[in-house]
């Protein structure tokens, strides 16, 4: 796979302007984006980077984090604390991200999206409103383990890691998740069927391979 450097910056407008020009594969009324990530790639910051990117080119967007869909305490630590498979297979509500956030924005559907639904601190439900996010708008979902779930994105965005640097950034306390990592790795290969990777394992030298489709990185 090629890479090539990129920023931040640069990225996000690229990624913006590819994304300007989608229509939903679904022939409904909005964009479906997913930033694939660990917590230790900071999914979250250029999810935001793209969503401002976007709304600079008039698009309204919500950006919904999967860290609001966790399941209760109760289902996470059946299995313990610190239990890898349980984390792969158990910790996000895939159920409820489809009943919450994709379905409403399906063709036909009402727009009306659950931005979250859980709060691990005080492991109640966050009571969150809903918002409408208007017709030719853009759903940004972030976090990590997104893909193989058949999730209905109509962009998806890869950043991916190398063992060393995932070790290396994960906090010691999460570092019993990496066992997760690497049979996402083994068994969904998220870097085969997206439609861009960026390396990013130095945060500050981010790198990519361009969209899919599109020839080399020269954005």
């Amino acid at each position: 796979m090629h890479y090539e450097p990129v920023t931040w910056t640069r990225l996000a407008g690229a990624l913006a302007a590819h994304a300007d020009a989608l229509e939903p594969a679904d022939g409904g009324s909005w964009l479906r984006i997913g930033v694939d990530g660990a917590p230790a790639a900071r999914p979250e910051k250029p999810a935001a980077q793209l969503a401002e990117a976007l709304r600079a080119r008039g698009r309204p967007v919500l950006t919904v984090s999967t860290a609001g869909f966790l399941r209760p305490a109760s289902l996470r630590y059946e299995y313990g604390k610190e239990d890898p498979d349980s984390y792969a297979e158990g910790w996000f509500d895939t159920g409820a991200l489809w009943r919450e956030v994709f379905r409403p924005l399906e063709a036909g559907g009402s727009g009306r999206v659950l931005p979250d639904l859980w709060n691990p601190d005080t492991d109640r439900a966050t009571r969150s409103p809903y918002q409408v996010l208007p017709e030719g708008g853009v759903l940004i979902l972030h976090g990590p383990l997104l893909l193989g779930h058949w999730f209905p994105f109509d962009l998806t965005v890869r950043l991916s890691l190398s063992p060393g640097a995932l070790r290396r950034r994960t906090e010691e306390s999460e570092r019993w998740t990496l066992p997760a990592f690497a049979r996402y790795e083994a068994e969904t290969v998220p870097d085969a069927g997206v439609d861009t990777v960026v390396r990013a394992d130095d945060p500050h030298h981010p790198a990519w391979t361009g969209l899919k489709g599109h020839g080399p990185a020269t954005a």
